[in-house]
Formats: structure tokens, C-alpha cells, sequence
């Protein structure tokens, strides 16, 4: 694994776990940014990891 792909995963967990707080804190609309921007480094860490 390299080192971009661990910094991938671990700012998506980050953006998610801050997502999550936002969600229960505030509101959902205010927090899909959050969620989008964790679920898109997701999707490009596994598409790397694919590659």
C-alpha cells in the first residue's frame, strides 16, 4: 500500500466521522458535503486499489 493510498482512506474515515457529528449535530444538508467528499475519496482509493 502506498502512502497516497493511506492518506485516501484516511481522510475519507476523517470526512466521514465529521460528516456522521454534523449529521446528528445539525442537520443532514449541512453535512452532504462531508459525506459526498468522504464517499468520493473512497471510490477513488478503490479505483486505484483496482488499477
Amino acid at each position: 500500500m502506498k502512502l497516497v493510498d493511506v492518506i485516501l482512506i484516511s481522510l475519507a474515515a476523517a470526512f466521514l466521522i465529521m460528516g456522521i457529528h454534523q449529521v446528528i449535530t445539525v442537520s443532514f444538508g449541512k453535512a452532504y458535503w462531508l459525506i459526498m467528499l468522504s464517499t468520493m475519496l473512497l471510490f477513488i482509493y478503490l479505483y486505484r486499489k483496482k488499477k
